[in-house]
């Protein structure tokens, strides 16, 4: 009896501690290098060295879930049924998106599309880059279809109306530069075709403040959001690759420059989300996902833009000072914060995805020291363990505007279906697979070195 009621009271305790410490306290303990004298058990965290299998088999579960949720197919948005008679467009046909955006041209699956494409380059696996082909494919034998619909009726919301009708850096940039890099594979002139009619929006269509800043009217007349880096950069250093033209380069740079004066912080190296004209002093709030896009337009940069070119140190010197925010603010299971200065907000995926890729890359490159490579193996390892067995990937926050107050944020929810996480992750798997077949590491002192390997 004494021994049913110091269980009951122990399970009691357990119980309360739940309730405290939240749903991590109930995870298994976690994993150590066998070699460590003073493991870390902590719940949920592994302290170990993955392995390219298990990074791999990683990310074909999140390639499989893409695989069988992209339907290919074309809609009554009205009824469900499918349109039979692709010759005569009505108003309310459009691409299925009921299981979510997986064939729509807009900027996370711009992402995805790129990072399928990085991830086949990397691992070698055909399976990513053919999904990625089939997906532009699928867009354009279906465009015409659509141009036909928007001069009847209008641009429709299912039948590709940021292509169709480009208004913003969204509608356009991010996805183009994985156009790009399709076109790389595939020469298909119609992928060229959109390519330019991208490159002319935002070199003269795209608001702009007096500086070439590009910008946008929106929450303010005049708001600059880091967001927008990821959505021009990568398309404008890709252009410059294309075309062996340097304005586009120029461009890019200029980007990250002006955008880096007014957005990230000199101290911290972390990125402010917006900066509005008319607001001084303007309000700061260091939310992870604008850091993750400034990071990782950086990187993106940096992978293309020549060694001599002028603005290089400028660049290298905004990557690092943001990689060294990022390393300083990394939580203790390997993940961070929504609001990176904010401990208590919790734990996102989609930027913690984007700061793994983006330092693996830069101590891939060279650009950062060997140091860093052990942030982006615990931010892996962290990553790993958000991605559900059927592919789907948890913690991710939903869409986010620049917002007023910290409260926003921190309410802000996550959804599975939130794709802004997706593509990151694939390239953040994909740039650590890269990573541990270019250093051995040595595990001394419960830590780990990497040391460069001899070519």
């Amino acid at each position: 009896m004494d021994g049913a009621l110091t269980a009951m009271r122990i399970s009691g305790v357990w119980a309360a501690a739940l309730l405290v410490l939240g749903p991590a306290a109930a995870q298994p303990l976690g994993r150590s290098e066998q070699s460590f004298s003073q493991p870390s058990r902590a719940p949920g965290v592994d302290y170990v060295l993955p392995t390219e299998g298990e990074i791999k088999a990683t990310l074909d579960r999140i390639r499989d879930y893409f695989v069988r949720s992209t339907p290919y197919r074309v809609i009554d948005t009205d009824s469900g049924a499918p349109i039979e008679d692709m010759t005569k467009p009505t108003k309310s046909a459009g691409i299925d998106l009921r299981p979510g955006q997986f064939n729509d041209w807009d900027y996370p699956m711009g992402v995805a599309l790129a990072a399928m494409l990085q991830t086949a380059d990397v691992t070698g696996d055909a399976t990513y880059s053919d999904y990625a082909l089939r997906n532009f494919d699928f867009i354009f034998d279906h465009l015409d279809y659509f141009r036909a619909q928007a001069r009847q009726f209008g641009p429709q919301a299912y039948g590709y109306r940021r292509l169709i009708d480009m208004r913003e850096l969204d509608d356009c940039g991010a996805i183009g530069a994985a156009l790009i890099r399709a076109y790389g594979r595939k020469p298909d002139p119609r992928y060229r075709a959109t390519i330019d009619t991208i490159a002319a929006h935002i070199a003269h269509r795209q608001f702009r403040m007096p500086d070439g800043t590009l910008a946008r009217q929106r929450p303010q007349p005049v708001s600059l959001w880091a967001d927008d880096l990821y959505m021009s950069v990568p398309f404008l250093a890709r252009m410059g690759e294309l075309t062996s033209q340097r304005v586009w380069l120029d461009d890019a740079a200029r980007q990250l420059i002006q955008s880096s004066a007014r957005l990230q912080d000199p101290a911290t190296g972390l990125w402010d989300h917006a900066w509005f004209e008319n607001t001084t002093p303007d309000p700061k709030f260091y939310w992870g996902r604008a850091s993750g896009w400034a990071i990782m337009a950086a990187a993106e940069l940096l992978s293309v833009l020549p060694e001599n070119h002028p603005d290089r140190e400028r660049v290298l010197d905004i990557f690092r000072r943001g990689a060294q925010g990022v390393a300083a603010t990394q939580g203790g299971t390997g993940l961070w914060h929504q609001l990176l200065d904010k401990t208590d907000s919790y734990l996102e995926t989609s930027a913690s995805a984007m700061f793994t890729f983006a330092i693996a890359r830069g101590v891939n490159r060279g650009w950062l020291s060997p140091v860093y490579a052990p942030v982006a193996q615990a931010g892996w390892q962290a990553l790993a363990s958000r991605v559900r067995a059927d592919g789907r990937i948890e913690g991710i926050c939903v869409s986010t505007t620049a917002a007023y107050d910290a409260v926003y944020y921190y309410n802000r929810p996550t959804d599975l279906g939130a794709m802004q996480g997706y593509g990151p992750t694939l390239m953040a798997g994909a740039e650590v697979i890269a990573m541990l077949r270019g250093f051995d590491v040595q595990r001394t002192l419960n830590t780990f070195h990497y040391r460069k390997r001899a070519q």
